[in-house]
């Protein structure tokens, strides 16, 4: 006896979705999240600004601020954001804005500039093209 198929899919697929593949696969070049993976290596090689550590400017917790961006590109290595996410993420982006000009330590003024170039790529792919 065989087992009946869908008339609207091909008998060699399977019924269920594939499974994501794990964030580890994200070093394939391939893959649109390949360089957002790159850079977010990068990235954490960098130490945290330690004299800023506990550091509010313009009422943004740096350190606080570096965190939440961080579990969200990490969640988006690892599987997607929600819709919550990506504003969370595009607030995240609104307050690097509001203090990046504000912070006078070339090495944090850089730290912060490039955590929000990695952020800003971990949206990329939930903003909308120009129509």
């Amino acid at each position: 006896m065989s087992t009946p198929t869908s008339s609207t899919a091909p008998a060699d697929l399977p019924d269920e979705p594939r499974p994501t593949p794990p964030a580890a696969s994200v070093d394939d070049p391939g893959r649109p999240d390949a360089r957002l993976a790159r850079l977010w290596r990068q990235h954490l090689r960098r130490p945290f600004p330690a004299r800023f550590r506990g550091v509010d400017i313009a009422g943004v917790e740096l350190i606080l601020l570096d965190a939440a961006v961080a579990g969200l590109v990490q969640r988006e290595l690892d599987g997607g954001l929600d819709d919550a996410g990506v504003a969370w993420l595009w607030g995240c982006i609104a307050d690097v804005d509001k203090v990046g000009p504000l912070i006078d330590d070339e090495y944090c003024a850089s730290y912060f500039a490039k955590l929000r170039a990695v952020a800003r790529l971990a949206v990329e792919r939930y903003t909308p093209g120009a129509t």
